[in-house]
């Protein structure tokens, strides 16, 4: 597919806003300021969409449900997308705040490899732009506005695990796949065929059994809540920019609370952006609409006793039936249960649940590390997936505006950004550039026909 390079030409308008008389009732709200100086501007296509509206005419409104990958991710790229003549009011609305669903859970490693090694669809630019947004969260992690409550090095810290990541071979009968796929591999996140003494070097004890492992020395481990929490200050950073430089206004801002239907934000909003993952089922506008399958996975945390030599200091995280995370030299994630048609969202583990996945994870951690029998439990966490469809192309995430799969006229733009299963990570950084895109010009052709497909087989009301 051709790769798009489409930025928002300021001359595009902007659809009408509207002035309700009446507020949503907020049961928590954070105001936050940061900004953006905005893109430079292409000419567009002459089949793109264009809104009725002077873009100096109306503040523009956007409701972005969910302070996830996705969520935060479009959050950034709308304030520096948007032209500096455009006012311009974000209001994110989750439950728990920054990260409270599967996204501030999740096991963090990161890499645009399949299974078997193979490129994903796109991943050279997801890769690219999941870089860039990992920059923007690194350097508002030492800004010294960061005010999340952690220290500069904690929060420095979800991206200082650059140990790389090892999958050893497992499956005979693929390993020509794995080696043609090795071939075409990312120059800038490598795939370094190793044999079994230079495994062992990376990991001392580590067991291959086909003696031959995949390792890519540029994947990286990322603590996802910090990660979230820092590009959540990048967002405020941009805003807080914006009122220093001759442009409108931008306002973000935080609300701690639920959302139980999408007609709650009819009339208030311009665009609502829907990034609610799995609980984007629990909508009544949408239920049973989306091609999403829910899934719950359970994650362990593991701890090594002070009387045991820690992980290696260079030692990699470990792909295969079972994954591990290293966080540090004594601490580590072992992931993850798949329990698939889970409707249970809860980030908390019962003993039994827990207890459950250990004895799932433990014996396929420990084919690949038999070290990890030395580790002690520490806790479990769980999150629940919103897996998309198979496809030709894999699993990809479902994007698109939605107004006519949840029927009844709108006076707002509905737009979905959900599916991401679990790769968030990798996809949310360029899919949010292009969801931000989309809304700003009202234009759901700059989104990649792949990923609006799935609208073409789903019912319409």
């Amino acid at each position: 597919m051709k790769s798009l390079n489409l930025w928002l030409n300021p001359n595009y308008g902007i659809f009408p806003c509207r002035f309700p008389s009446s507020r949503l009732n907020l049961f928590y709200s954070i105001p936050h300021s940061s900004s953006s100086s905005s893109s430079s501007s292409s000419s567009s296509s002459s089949s793109s969409i264009r809104c009725h509206s002077s873009v100096t005419q109306h503040p523009l409104r956007c409701a972005v449900l969910g302070a996830g990958f996705a969520g935060l991710s479009v959050v950034w790229h709308l304030l520096k997308q948007s032209p500096k003549e455009l006012n311009l009011r974000i209001d994110i609305y989750d439950e728990v705040g920054i990260g409270g669903g599967a996204s501030g859970i999740s096991g963090g490693l990161l890499h645009p490899y399949s299974p078997k090694v193979k490129l994903l669809w796109e991943g050279a630019q997801c890769w690219q732009e999941s870089m860039k947004l990992l920059r923007v969260a690194e350097e508002a992690s030492v800004s010294k506005d960061c005010r999340t409550g952690e220290s500069a090095g904690d929060m420095k810290a979800f991206a200082a695990h650059k140990r790389g990541i090892l999958r050893p071979a497992t499956d005979m009968k693929n390993m020509i796949k794995l080696n043609d796929n090795v071939k075409t591999g990312l120059p800038s996140c490598r795939v370094e065929t190793l044999n079994n003494e230079e495994a062992q070097s990376l990991l001392p004890g580590v067991c291959l059994p086909l003696a031959t492992a995949f390792y890519m020395p540029e994947a990286l481990n990322i603590n996802s809540q910090h990660y979230l929490e820092a590009l959540f200050q990048g967002c405020k950073n941009l805003v807080k920019e914006s009122s220093t430089l001759d442009s409108r206004l931008k306002q973000l801002s935080l609300h701690k609370r639920s959302v139980h239907r999408l007609s709650e934000f009819e009339g208030e909003y311009d665009a609502v952006i829907i990034c609610l993952g799995a609980k984007v089922n629990m909508l009544p506008e949408i239920s049973g609409r989306l091609p999403l399958r829910t899934c719950r996975g359970v994650i362990a945390h593991l701890q090594l006793p002070d009387d045991m030599n820690g992980y290696p200091e260079s030692g990699p995280s470990i792909l295969s039936d079972a994954w591990i995370a290293v966080q540090g030299p004594r601490s580590l994630k072992v992931g993850s249960t798949w329990e698939w048609k889970s409707m249970n969202s809860s980030p908390n583990v019962s003993s039994e649940e827990a207890s459950k996945a250990l004895m799932e994870l433990l014996p396929k951690a420990s084919t690949i590390y038999p070290g990890i029998k030395d580790w002690v439990f520490s806790g479990a966490r769980a999150g629940l997936r919103a897996m998309p469809p198979l496809t030709t192309l894999g699993s990809l995430p479902l994007l698109g505006c939605i107004n006519d799969v949840i029927g009844s006229n709108h006076t707002c733009k509905y737009w979905l950004f959900g599916g991401l299963g679990s790769r968030g990570l990798l996809y949310h950084a360029w899919l949010g550039n292009l969801v931000a895109q989309a809304v700003l010009s009202c234009n759901e052709e700059v989104i990649p026909s792949e990923l609006t497909s799935w609208k073409a087989t789903e019912p319409k009301i």
